[in-house]
């Protein structure tokens, strides 16, 4: 919880409360043993039974007031530490949908995904026994000792030097157990890492034989968290023995000396039970506590983890002054540079370019030299070092981010699909979309012939990852998507590299008849021959820009591509 604790005011009542009747369940919890204690001096070895019935029948009372005060605690408890953990999950997948590609490429997926289920679990978890337990616990403690003290002073002194020992031991495990919990997260997260590797690229690590190296890291990875799990385990599991053995020798204490005192009459034989039974109750309670100190030291180390993700300064904001802004979708790129992070060169380096509206540009080079970091500067997915980027005449930085995405519609190197049908991952794009507008999109993408194949045409159900569909299926779809969003400017990222020539020729031909500005990013020629501007980025850097007619002739690079192509045409 901690700094967290922000995201429980609407649970106030439940967090007041909830501890109060915890109270009220340790102060009868408290008055059982003097019962027990009067029974037995009073009615059992006086063979009073009057006085055993009526004390039997305080103590049903105590324990059923006890159980139903713990029922309202444990209904409080449910209800905080639910909408708790719920508050926090809102606001953090708030917060990761803002965040922007820098900062998830910095923490990476996985141990976002960790972040906000395993460490909003600790918290809840935390926020549960926070409302349980915090006060019942060292609440008997403390009862107990003040009780042990009402009954005999002496053996009260027992209990009272019992406290601090536990104290001091309490405090080394906090101590050691903090950082090895942060550690315990940043190996989870390591793993996640692997096992999503594992299960997203299953098809790769087949096909190149690499089953055993990735078993090798998988094992790694697992001994190392292992190990951690160890060390932090094994001095958080040291309190629970430690506190039983501290009251272990408190019991003997308190028979020892208790007995003597029966012998010379200054106690009776009921109010030593009822020490025995309060030491037990401290036992408990103690050991209560130290269980309490793990969970905490646990949520501790989550709440830092999900703080960072929270306190993380957004590098792509939109301006105070963001202007509503529309057009017809002109582009211009003003002597752009760009880097990743400070501790990186230059991924992109002096790119000018002015596309007007309605117009393609075809974007073409080796892997790796900027091509999809180029067109996510259009979007504002990062944003420039130097330079500017403008869309419509304004600089992409003044506009509102809402307006600006809507602008541009994406076709992604990687098709992603969504659990549902193909209707639902089509109204992606338009929300409103009708089955027509479906029909037509899908047409220009040459996505309609498989859909009205397949046994529910649009409402044929796309499982998780888009599994039911081939490479080339997914990525028509993924173009049918952005087609039918009707932005002012589409960018197909790679998206026609798993299509034949044939497919490909037809969905080109296709987009001509659309009225958006296309941005179409390839590795083959063919696919950005007839573009109005080719763009030939080598190194993040212009190796030229002009018509393919222009290009044939004065860059090398672009010669380069053409002459390797032509000659695995003419080998196929």
């Amino acid at each position: 919880m901690f700094s967290l604790i922000r995201y429980a005011k609407k649970y106030k009542k439940q967090i007041i409360l909830g501890p109060f009747f915890k109270f009220l369940e340790a102060i009868f919890e408290l008055f059982l043993p003097l019962l027990m204690a009067v029974m037995v001096d009073e009615g059992i070895l006086k063979n009073d039974w009057s006085k055993v019935l009526q004390m039997t029948f305080w103590m049903i009372i105590l324990s059923i007031a006890g159980l139903v005060a713990a029922i309202v605690c444990q209904y409080y408890a449910s209800i905080a530490s639910q909408g708790f953990g719920t508050e926090i999950r809102n606001e953090l997948m708030k917060k990761i949908n803002k965040l922007s590609y820098k900062e998830i490429n910095e923490f990476g997926t996985d141990t976002l995904i960790t972040r906000m289920t395993n460490d909003i679990n600790q918290l809840q978890l935390a926020m549960a026994m926070f409302i349980r337990l915090v006060i019942r616990a060292p609440f008997l403690s403390v009862g107990s000792v003040v009780m042990a003290f009402y009954i005999d002073f002496q053996i009260g002194l027992i209990f009272l030097a019992l406290l601090p020992i536990f104290c001091v031991l309490l405090y080394f495990i906090i101590k050691k157990s903090i950082p090895l919990y942060a550690k315990v997260q940043a190996k989870l997260d390591r793993l996640n890492e692997l096992v999503n590797q594992n299960l997203s690229g299953v098809r790769v690590i087949r096909a190149f034989a690499r089953r055993d190296t990735e078993k090798k890291n998988f094992n790694e990875a697992t001994d190392d968290l292992s190990k951690e799990y160890l060390r932090v385990t094994n001095i958080s599991a040291l309190l629970s023995p430690a506190t039983t053995l501290i009251m272990n020798i408190g019991v003997v204490a308190v028979f020892y000396i208790g007995g003597y005192k029966v012998n010379i009459g200054h106690l009776q034989q009921g109010q030593v039970l009822a020490l025995v039974n309060y030491m037990n109750q401290m036992l408990l309670a103690l050991i209560v506590v130290s269980e309490l100190v793990v969970i905490f030291t646990r949520a501790y180390a989550s709440n830092n983890r999900i703080e960072e993700v929270l306190a993380t300064d957004i590098s792509v904001k939109e301006a105070s002054n963001a202007k509503d802004a529309s057009g017809e979708g002109d582009i211009e790129f003003d002597h752009v540079n760009f880097r990743f992070s400070d501790d990186y060169g230059l991924a992109l380096e002096d790119i000018s370019i002015k596309l007007p509206a309605g117009q393609t540009l075809g974007i073409i080079g080796p892997t790796a030299s900027g091509k999809t970091t180029l067109t996510q500067l259009i979007s504002r997915f990062y944003d420039v070092s130097d330079g500017s980027v403008k869309v419509n005449g304004l600089d992409v930085r003044d506009w509102k981010l809402h307006d600006l995405r809507k602008e541009t519609s994406i076709a992604p190197q990687k098709a992603v699909l969504f659990s549902g049908t193909v209707r639902e991952n089509l109204q992606w794009g338009k929300a409103d979309a009708s089955d027509q507008e479906c029909i037509e999109a899908l047409e220009i993408a040459q996505a309609l012939d498989f859909v009205e194949a397949l046994p529910n045409k649009l409402d044929t159900e796309i499982f998780e990852g888009g599994k039911n569909f081939s490479g080339g299926q997914k990525q028509r779809l993924a173009i049918a998507r952005a087609v039918i969003a009707k932005s002012n400017i589409l960018i197909l990222d790679d998206s026609l590299s798993a299509l034949d020539y044939q497919t490909d020729l037809q969905l080109r031909t296709a987009l001509k008849g659309i009225d958006s500005t296309l941005i179409i990013i390839s590795q083959r020629l063919k696919s950005i021959e007839d573009a109005d501007q080719i763009l030939v980025l080598d190194n993040g850097r212009m190796a030229g820009l002009g018509t393919h007619e222009e290009l044939i002739r004065t860059c090398k690079l672009y010669q380069e591509i053409a002459k390797s192509q032509e000659e695995e045409d003419d080998e196929e």
